[in-house]
C-alpha cells in the first residue's frame, strides 16, 4: 500500500493499478486566508566530543569544532494550515530519528506530523546521526539532535508573523559537474566482491584515458525562495542547489553554513548572530554531483577554495533573489506518501562470503572496503524491506519535493520537466536516509553508487517508482495533471523534416527503452547500456526555447529498429560525440550498421571512427560479406570530446560520406546486404563489435540518396 496525506479534514478511497492509494484532504488555503512565516537557527553543534563523523568509507572520529552547526527552520502557513521545513546540517539522519523529533513538535505546536520535511545538507564534516558503511551513530549526539530539532519547529511556530514569499531560479552550471563517469569497456574495475562489474564510477580524473564521458547531465539550477515582511523587510530565505558537497574540517557546516552566513550580510548588513533573518542552503539532487568537472583540462592550480566558492554562489542568488516578485497569501498545501521497497538482497553465495570475510574481523569496526560491504550484505539480508516517505508541497505555483534518498541530477530534471508547477524545487535526504536512487539503466553500469549497501541498497525499480509517486504527490497538491512534454521545433529541425525523412529520432529521452520518431512512428529500441539525457548538439538549432537539447550516451549497449522500406538507395544524418581515445582499440566505434543481427563476422555494412588498425580517427564506411571488406575513408582526424555532423548519402554501389557540411570521403563501395534487410543499428555494429562508445544524437534517415545540395 501507498499511504498519501494531506491534511486532516476528510478521507475517500480509490485504487490505482491495484495499489490502493488513502487520501485525507483538507482544502487548499483560500485565497484570503493570511500567510505567515515563522524562522529560526537553532545551534546543534555537539556539545560532547569526539564525535563520530559520517560520510567516509571508514569510521573516523572529531575532538574539535572548526565552524557552529545548525537547524535551520521555516514554518509557513495560515491559520488553517502550517507546515515546517527544516534544513539541517547533517549528513544524513535516519527515519527513526526524525519521526521522533517530529512527534515531539507536533505534541508541542499542533503542526501534523505529516506537515513536516525535515533534510539533511549531506556535508561530511558534521556528526553521525545514521550508521552506514563503516561509521556508526553517535550515540551521544542523537539524543542531543531529536531534541534540537523538535525546540527549532516549536519556536519558529512561536514566531510566525504576516508575510509575503516570492522565488526565482537562477544559473549556476559553471558551479556544479558530473562526478560519475562511464568507463571505456577495457579498464572495468572491481566492486568489493572481487568481480570486475564497474562500468561507470566515480571521479575519473581530468580527461582521463580511462573514461568515456560523463553518465548523465547536472542540474545548474540555483532556486532561492525569499519571504518578507508585509511592509517589506527580508524576513528567511531558502536556497536550493545540487552540489554533493565541497569539503570541509570535521566539525563543520561545509559550503551550506557558509552560504547561509554570507548570504545573511549581504542581504541584512549584519552578521547571522545579530540579526533574525534567516536563510539556509538545501541540498538539490546530487546523487551523481561534484564541483570537478572533468571534461577540461587539469588545472595548474585550484580555480576556488571554499570561501570563493561559496562567494560565486552568493552571488548568482543575490542577483536571482533581486528578480524576485513577491506575492501575499498564496495557496499552500502538503501532501506525504509512504512507499514501500526492497533491499537488493544478497544471494546465498553472497550471503556466505559476507559471513566467511565478517568471521575474520577483530572488534566491531570494518578495516577495508570489503569487510564494510560484506558487514551491508548481512543487514541488508535481515533488513528485507523498507518503507520510505515521499512528500510534495505547494506555495503558490511553486513545487517543493523531499525524497530520502541521494537523487541523481537526472531524476530530480525529469520531476521538474513534468511537474504542473512553473517553479519545482527537490530536497534530497529528506525524512530518513535510504541511499541512493540511480535510475535502473544505471544499475547495469555498477560503481560505488549501485553497490548494495545501506548507502545504496533499494531495489533496481526504485528510482521510478519514486519519480511516479512524487508526481503524484505533485498532482494532487496542485489541482492539476502533470505537464506533457513536446520538443519544441528548432530550424534545424524544420529543415530535416522538409527534407521526409522516413525515420527522424531526436533522442532526448529521460530514459529507454523507446526511441520515438517525431516524424512518422517507427521508433526504435534502446538496448541495456545507453544512459540518457546528456547534453546535445546546437541547441540553438535544434531547439527554439533556449534550452539544451539532449541526448544518450553509448556505454555499450545500441540503438535499433526495423525499416523495411530502406532499399538500395538510402541516406544517414547524425550527430556524434566521441568518447574513446582513437588508437585505444582496432576500431574506435561504429556509429551505424545495417545487416542481420549478430551475423557472423559482421557481415554487413557499416559506418565508423577508425582505430589502431588503420585509418586512426578518420571515417571509415565499409561492406564486408564476413570475409573480404570494401572501404572508403576519409582524411580528417576527428577529435575526442567533440561534436560532429555525420551524413552517409549511398546511391547504388556509389556512397558519399559528409562531415560538418562538407564533402569528406566518397567512392565505390558494392553493397553486400540484401535490398530488403531492415534492420539497422545506431552506436554499435550488428554483431556487436566495438559498439560506440560515446553521444549520438538527432538521427535521421531518408529512403533516397540526398543530393548533393540537400547534403549541405
Amino acid at each position: 500500500e501507498i499511504f498519501i496525506t494531506i491534511g486532516v479534514d476528510s478521507m475517500f478511497r480509490f485504487s490505482i493499478n491495484l495499489i490502493t492509494v488513502v487520501l485525507i484532504f483538507s482544502s487548499i488555503s483560500p485565497l484570503w486566508a493570511e500567510f505567515r512565516l515563522g524562522a529560526i537557527v537553532e545551534d546543534i553543534t555537539p556539545e560532547v566530543l569526539p564525535v563520530l563523523i559520517n560520510g567516509g568509507m571508514l569510521s573516523r572520529s572529531a575532538d574539535e569544532i572548526h565552524t557552529p552547526i545548525h537547524a535551520r527552520t521555516f514554518v509557513i502557513g495560515n491559520e488553517d494550515e502550517r507546515m515546517a521545513i527544516v534544513i539541517v546540517d547533517s549528513c544524513m539522519m535516519p527515519r527513526d530519528l526524525l519521526d521522533e523529533a517530529k512527534r515531539r513538535a507536533s505534541e508541542r505546536t499542533g503542526i501534523p506530523i505529516e506537515n513536516m520535511l525535515i533534510s539533511a545538507t549531506h556535508a561530511h564534516s558534521v556528526p553521525s546521526t545514521f550508521a552506514v558503511l563503516g561509521t556508526e551513530a553517535d550515540a551521544n549526539y542523537v539524543p542531543f539532535l531529536i531534541e534540537k530539532l523538535a525546540d527549532a519547529i516549536t519556536k519558529a511556530a512561536e514566531r510566525m508573523v504576516p508575510a509575503r514569499v516570492g522565488w526565482a531560479v537562477g544559473d549556476a552550471a559553471d558551479y556544479t559537474a558530473v562526478r560519475r563517469w562511464v568507463r571505456r569497456p577495457d579498464r572495468m574495475q572491481l566492486d568489493p566482491f572481487g568481480n570486475r562489474t564497474a562500468r561507470a564510477n566515480m571521479h575519473p580524473g581530468y580527461r582521463s584515458l580511462d573514461a568515456t564521458g560523463p553518465a548523465g547531465p547536472i542540474d545548474p539550477d540555483l532556486s532561492v525562495i525569499a519571504f518578507q515582511s508585509l511592509s517589506g523587510e527580508p524576513l528567511a530565505l531558502l536556497a536550493n542547489f545540487s552540489m554533493h558537497y565541497y569539503g570541509a574540517p570535521s566539525v563543520g557546516a561545509d559550503y551550506f553554513g557558509l552560504f547561509s552566513e554570507k548570504i545573511t550580510e549581504k542581504i541584512t548588513g549584519q552578521k547571522s548572530s545579530q540579526t533574525g533573518f534567516v536563510a539556509a542552503m538545501s541540498q538539490g539532487t546530487s546523487g551523481d554531483i561534484y564541483l570537478r568537472d572533468y571534461l577540461k583540462p587539469e588545472p595548474d592550480e585550484p580555480p576556488h577554495d571554499i570561501s570563493s566558492y561559496t562567494d560565486a554562489l552568493v552571488e548568482i542568488a543575490l542577483g536571482t533573489y533581486r528578480r524576485i516578485e513577491y506575492q501575499e497569501n498564496p495557496p499552500v498545501a502538503m501532501a506525504e506518501a509512504k512507499l514501500p521497497l526492497r533491499y537488493r538482497i544478497p544471494d546465498k553465495q553472497r550471503l556466505h562470503w559476507a559471513w566467511s570475510v565478517v568471521s575474520q574481523i577483530g572488534g566491531d569496526t570494518s578495516k577495508d572496503r570489503t569487510q564494510v560491504y560484506a558487514r551491508e550484505a548481512i543487514i541488508l539480508d535481515k533488513l528485507q524491506e523498507t518503507e520510505i516517505i515521499l512528500q510534495a508541497l505547494r506555495i503558490g505555483d511553486l513545487g517543493i519535493t523531499a525524497m530520502p534518498n541521494e537523487v541523481y541530477a537526472l531524476t530530480g530534471l525529469k520531476l521538474k520537466a513534468w511537474s504542473p508547477f512553473s517553479t519545482t524545487v527537490n530536497i534530497e535526504l529528506a525524512n530518513g536516509a535510504e541511499g541512493y536512487i540511480p535510475p535502473p539503466e544505471q544499475h547495469l553500469l555498477g560503481g560505488y553508487n549501485t553497490w548494495p549497501a545501506r548507502s545504496a541498497g533499494l531495489e533496481v525499480e526504485a528510482e521510478p517508482k519514486i519519480v511516479e509517486t512524487v508526481l503524484s504527490l505533485l498532482e494532487t497538491v496542485a489541482g492539476k495533471p502533470r505537464r506533457p512534454i513536446k520538443l519544441p521545433d528548432g530550424p534545424a529541425v524544420q529543415a530535416t523534416k522538409k527534407l521526409s525523412p522516413l525515420v527522424y529520432w531526436r533522442m532526448d529521452e529521460f530514459n529507454g527503452p523507446r526511441i520515438e520518431d517525431s516524424v512518422r512512428h517507427t521508433d526504435g529500441v534502446y538496448e541495456s547500456g545507453v544512459v540518457y539525457y546528456l547534453d546535445g548538439p546546437r541547441s540553438d538549432l535544434y531547439r527554439d526555447d533556449g534550452k539544451l537539447n539532449r541526448s544518450p550516451h553509448f556505454a555499450g549497449g545500441r540503438a535499433r529498429a526495423y525499416i523495411e522500406e530502406l532499399g538500395t538507395n538510402y541516406s544517414i544524418s547524425l550527430w556524434f560525440w566521441n568518447g574513446m581515445p582513437n588508437n585505444a582499440r582496432e576500431v574506435t566505434g561504429y556509429l551505424f550498421s545495417r545487416g542481420h543481427d549478430y551475423a557472423f563476422g559482421g557481415a554487413g555494412e557499416h559506418l565508423a571512427i577508425g582505430g589502431n588498425s588503420g585509418n586512426t580517427g578518420r571515417i571509415v564506411f565499409s561492406s564486408s560479406d564476413g570475409k573480404e571488406e570494401v572501404a572508403v575513408s576519409g582524411k580528417q582526424v576527428i577529435e575526442r570530446w567533440t561534436w560532429n555532423h555525420l551524413l552517409l548519402v549511398r546511391e547504388g554501389a556509389r556512397v558519399r560520406i559528409y562531415l560538418n557540411g562538407q564533402l569528406e570521403a566518397e567512392g565505390n563501395v558494392p553493397s553486400s546486404v540484401a535490398a530488403n534487410v531492415g534492420q539497422i543499428f545506431v552506436g554499435g555494429r550488428n554483431d556487436s563489435f566495438s559498439n560506440f562508445e560515446g553521444r549520438v544524437d538527432e538521427v535521421a534517415i531518408f529512403d533516397r540518396a540526398l543530393s548533393n545540395d540537400e547534403a549541405i
